[in-house]
């Protein structure tokens, strides 16, 4: 039995893992590699939030009942993100290390603190109010998340 919290939180490692090694290949002007991590790190974190906004944030809504409360919150911040997403692509088709490391400065921050939302209040309580349906739904949420590590 596999707990929600720890297979999305394992996830946002991964995805904070991907977001590093692009940091890192920005720094050292290793552009096309560069520009490979970003794309990987931005289509991981697009998976995560698919899977949580068409999965798992409608089924905690219908036990709950709860549709302007956390998931909300969480939609919008996805949305924020996905636009700082945007705006390193951005920097790094303009090869614009200074502005990358600016973007990525806001991202990591917000990132961080959406996370311990996420980790600490969401998924906990998806943990004890999706009880029941808990193994089929981490199992979905499992499938839509699972990613190849590049070679």
């Amino acid at each position: 039995m596999t707990l929600i919290s720890t297979l999305m939180t394992q996830d946002h490692r991964d995805c904070d893992h991907e977001f590093a090694l692009a940091e890192s290949l920005v720094a050292r002007r290793e552009w096309d590699a560069a520009a490979k991590a970003v794309n990987a790190f931005a289509g991981a974190l697009e998976t995560h939030f698919n899977a949580e906004e068409q999965k798992l944030f409608p089924r905690f809504e219908a036990v709950t009942g709860m549709t302007h409360g956390p998931t909300e919150v969480m939609r919008g911040e996805h949305a924020e993100m996905r636009s700082i997403v945007a705006s390193l692509k951005d920097a790094l088709a303009r090869r614009d290390a200074d502005d990358f490391a600016g973007e990525a400065e806001t991202l990591l921050i917000m990132m961080q603190q959406h996370n311990m939302k996420e980790e600490n209040i969401l998924y906990p309580m998806c943990d004890a109010r999706l009880s029941v349906e808990r193994d089929a739904l981490t199992e979905d949420l499992g499938r839509r998340i699972a990613r190849k590590t590049p070679a």
